[in-house]
């Protein structure tokens, strides 16, 4: 499904065909792109079964499957709270101050040596 909205165009063709049901070759019309190339980002949209194409007479009408849509949205949604909540947790473990570890608290004074010798 997402593969199929990756492109500006197929993402346009599904907002104008949400809009209201289009042929295929209205829909290529308004394109800088050959006839075939609007069929074939039709066909990856269907596939995806992201929108409908039926027959009328010798037009091929498309529209947009709600269902489908209302699908994408939801798993959208799920993903974007999935991301809020780390990024939130993100932000709270960079907002901690930092914590003081053994080491810090250690005597570093001393004056002898590892092999004992000093002064």
């Amino acid at each position: 499904m997402f593969h199929a909205l990756a492109t500006s165009t197929r993402r346009d063709i599904l907002r104008r065909t949400i809009e209201r049901e289009q042929s295929v070759s209205t829909l290529a019309s308004e394109y800088e792109m050959s006839f075939a190339a609007v069929q074939k980002h039709v066909s990856v949209l269907e596939a995806a079964n992201l929108i409908v194409k039926r027959a009328e007479g010798r037009e091929r009408l498309v529209r947009a499957n709600p269902e489908m849509i209302a699908r994408a949205r939801a798993l959208l949604a799920r993903y974007e709270e999935l991301w809020r909540s780390r990024i939130a947790r993100l932000d709270d473990l960079l907002a901690e101050p930092p914590r003081s570890t053994a080491s810090d608290t250690t005597d570093n004074d001393s004056t002898t040596t590892p092999t004992g010798e000093g002064d």
